[in-house]
């Protein structure tokens, strides 16, 4: 790193009156300083050495499998506009332009909030932040201001990974600041039970969570119910939605719910780790909740000479405007990612959507059914079930990690193994199928099941 070089470490420790850089880490407790060796490998001094390291690591990567992995980031078909409009260099390379360049960089926010409001039937929404997670991160800590309850429940059923990134939101080091998760029992398909969720209500609940369609893929049939019970208990209603299915069930607008949360990684943006693929926040349209968001807001304004202007809007209460005294650090965010899905919307439309959501419920249940006919298979059974599907391998005697082991010798990536994160279900795991799978694609995963558990 430049600043790494003798003279001008020196440089920088002159300006700032220090003889060593220990008092920049005080803060930094000697119990979280490593001080052994880390073994690196020698430095790439030469662009030729550094371009043969790199083929040589890209080459390890496996491509061409067949993929059925899902639970929170998904296989979709991407249109190639999506990938030519967000490599422009206007949008690729910036992130806070010029005065005059920000109009319309705020005018594409524009259309990715209005066009995803469309969607959600609620008004307000913020810019993504990084993942799924971190907006229901942000939504149960709104929850937690506008109600004044530390209090959230939760389905028992919920996807590890973004249940970890909850739960970092929701602690403090101030135990009485802390907000905690309560686990409402759900059904095979990880919907909420409405009864158990009834009798967890209290007074000190300051909202209720719930997915549709669920981690393990139900579609939640009692979300108008689950509004309803939480809105008596004076409890926050949040949905976490994939928008992929708004095409085919109601917006969560419809049922009573008051803050929506979800992933945007569906709408035109390739599958990925190691970075964010873009979490929304969305509400109704009311004072109470804009002055919570801690995301940047983007609204219309006309001027005195009658033309429309794009901008942002409540900034100071964001960690932009006021730094750590914000409602909460959202950093810095997925901007890039809203036009990926800006894009995709408006290729699609409503009626691309209802197609869509259509044909992704027929591949999911021709799925279920080709898999639930592999000797020792079963699909766990129940109505309205979307892109992912519960695979039952406790008959086969068989581990998940070794029958997707044994799938790779067939080129295909099986479905996520959730007999760590929910070890009572046994060998189970999860199944997604999207509109990138045709019948060719679930015979051949159901032949290579059949071989492979024979």
């Amino acid at each position: 790193m430049p600043n790494s070089a003798p003279a001008l470490r020196a440089a920088l420790l002159a300006e700032l009156g220090l003889d060593s850089v220990e008092p920049l880490f005080g803060q930094i407790p000697q119990a979280h300083r490593f001080t052994g060796d880390l073994a690196q490998p020698p430095a790439l001094a030469e662009e030729i050495v550094l371009a043969r390291h790199l083929r040589t690591t890209l080459a390890r990567n496996v491509t061409g499998n067949l993929g059925f992995l899902g639970g929170g980031i998904w296989q979709h078909h991407v249109p190639a506009v999506v990938d030519e409009i967000v490599n422009r260099a206007e949008f690729l390379t910036p992130v806070w332009g010029t005065p005059s360049s920000d109009f319309g960089r705020n005018q594409a926010w524009f259309e990715f909030t209005s066009q995803l409001g469309a969607l959600l039937d609620l008004e307000l929404v913020g810019l993504p932040v990084y993942s799924w997670g971190c907006a229901a991160g942000h939504a149960f800590r709104m929850a937690a201001r506008l109600t004044g309850r530390r209090r959230i429940l939760v389905p028992a059923r919920l996807c590890p990974e973004r249940r970890a990134v909850i739960t970092a939101y929701c602690a403090s080091a101030d135990p009485a600041a802390a907000i905690a998760l309560v686990d409402v029992p759900c059904d095979p398909l990880g919907r909420l039970d409405l009864a158990a969720l009834a009798g967890l209500l209290d007074a000190e609940i300051a909202a209720v969570y719930y997915e549709n369609p669920a981690y393990l893929g139900g579609l939640e049939a009692g979300a108008a119910d689950i509004a309803r019970l939480a809105r008596a208990a004076g409890a926050e209603t949040i949905a976490g939605i994939n928008p992929i299915s708004l095409g085919v069930i109601a917006p969560p607008g419809a049922l009573g719910v008051d803050i929506a949360v979800g992933t945007i990684q569906p709408l035109g943006i390739h599958m990925a780790a190691g970075g964010g693929l873009g979490g929304f926040i969305a509400s109704r349209d009311e004072a109470r909740y804009a002055v919570q968001y801690p995301t940047l807001l983007n609204s219309l304004a006309t001027t005195i000479a009658g033309e429309m202007a794009f901008g942002l809007m409540l900034f100071h209460q964001s960690s932009y405007g006021s730094r750590d005294e914000g409602n909460d650090w959202a950093g810095n965010s997925t901007y890039l990612w809203a036009i990926a899905a800006t894009t995709y919307m408006a290729l699609l439309g409503p009626t691309g959507f209802r197609e869509l959501g259509e044909l992704l419920l027929v591949r999911t249940r021709d799925a279920a059914a080709a898999l639930a006919a592999v000797p020792g298979v079963t699909v766990v059974a129940g109505d309205g079930r979307f892109v992912d599907l519960v695979v039952d391998f406790n008959a086969t005697g068989r581990r998940v990690a070794d029958i997707n082991a044994a799938l790779l010798d067939h080129g295909i990536f099986g479905g996520l193994d959730l007999s760590r994160a929910f070890p009572d279900l046994g060998q189970c795991a999860l199944y997604a199928v999207t509109e990138i799978h045709d019948d060719d694609d679930i015979a051949r995963l159901a032949a290579a099941l059949s071989e492979v558990l024979a």
